[in-house]
């Protein structure tokens, strides 16, 4: 009996680490701030449920895997190493420890100091004393709220740039319009087809997707 409660302890750890993948995936990659800048602009374009959100996402997740593809290939590595043994419970807690290397690194590189500073100091005034002990502006308890919240910042500055040509062109059409007293006619009937064509012509979806991987680099 005492020969197989490891392997049930193993067996529990591995099923509440495939249930924590996809937490870990949005909150640890680009694909927060990818997904949210794709649903803005389509958003901002007027285009109701075009391209669906299964697109959107489908985007997101290429694009978030191409820009995580070191920081994946640095946990496989740690993950594949032969010394640890998974039949064991010790083994997924050498592991957990060694693989959160890669992504501490990975997740300094996007996070603001402002965001890190933030979450250290509020440690100290709704942990308990034990628990201050092991938050670190370095740990991943520190660097994840970071990392999310520096991601929500830049994504909704994006959202922001990307509104502002067609909210220009919303106003535009309304006011023509409006001078030509055609209140009765929808400014969206008339706005999206133009949004749509000064979107194409400066090549909108190249641009974005090309600044959305190398703000990564």
């Amino acid at each position: 009996m005492d020969s197989v409660s490891p392997n049930i302890l193993a067996l529990v750890a591995l099923g509440v680490g495939l249930g924590l993948i996809p937490l870990v995936a949005v909150t640890t990659t680009a694909f927060l701030k990818i997904a949210i800048v794709l649903f803005l602009l389509r958003n901002a374009l007027g285009t109701q449920q075009t391209p669906p959100n299964l697109i959107l996402y489908g985007v997101a997740i290429v694009l978030t895997i191409y820009v995580s593809a070191p920081l994946i290939g640095n946990v496989y590595g740690t993950l594949t190493n032969p010394a640890i043994d998974y039949r064991a419970i010790e083994g997924w807690q050498a592991a957990g420890r060694d693989v959160q290397g890669p992504i501490r690194d990975h997740l300094s590189r996007f996070t603001s100091p402002d965001e890190r500073e933030f979450f250290s100091a509020a440690t100290e005034k709704l942990w308990a004393k034990e628990g201050i002990a092991g938050a670190d502006p370095d740990s991943l308890v520190i660097l994840i709220p970071s990392f999310v919240v520096s991601e929500l910042t830049r994504a909704f500055e994006i959202g922001f740039l990307l509104y502002l040509p067609f909210i220009a062109i919303d106003l535009l059409i309304s006011n023509v319009l409006m001078a030509m007293g055609m209140t009765m006619v929808s400014p969206l009937v008339i706005s999206v087809p133009f949004k749509l064509l000064l979107f194409v012509l400066i090549d909108g979806w190249v641009r974005l997707l090309h600044g959305l991987v190398l703000s990564y680099g």
